[in-house]
């Protein structure tokens, strides 16, 4: 099974920027971590901050891969193409974040990509990824 992990802006920043809301370990080192409990599944990793390289990359794993758990971060609220890469297509898609969406400022509670994905899982730091996982290899 292959699943991509796709995470946007500023989370290469993980372990580092606002650990109080982020926590204070790196993606790296957690997605060690998550390679080790699913030693038989094909993580493929991909991180940008820049809007139209996470469009390619969606649409590049998005017919071949079996799964995508996806952190679109700040462009979660303002990227309609993200939005559109998800429908277009047919690899099933979670969305993840880390914080809570909801208890932060009003602007993140609109998300262009909720409507898309297959499921969304909010607030649960990086085990939200995990149970994006679980949820993919036993769908």
């Amino acid at each position: 099974m292959k699943i991509a992990i796709i995470n946007g802006p500023n989370l290469n920043l993980l372990g580092k920027r606002e650990p109080g809301i982020y926590g204070s370990t790196s993606f790296e080192d957690f997605l060690s971590v998550l390679q080790q409990r699913y030693p038989t599944v094909t993580l493929h990793y991909f991180q940008s901050n820049i809007e139209g390289e996470l469009v390619t990359e969606i649409q590049r794993v998005g017919f071949d891969f079996d799964g995508i758990i996806l952190n679109p971060a700040a462009y979660t609220h303002t990227s309609v193409a993200i939005g559109d890469a998800i429908a277009a297509i047919k690899t099933p898609v979670i969305e993840v974040h880390i914080s809570n969406v909801h208890a932060r400022e009003e602007f993140r509670k609109l998300s262009h990509v909720s409507a898309k994905a297959a499921g969304s899982i909010i607030g649960l730091g990086l085990k939200g990824y995990e149970l994006a996982l679980d949820y993919l290899l036993n769908k």
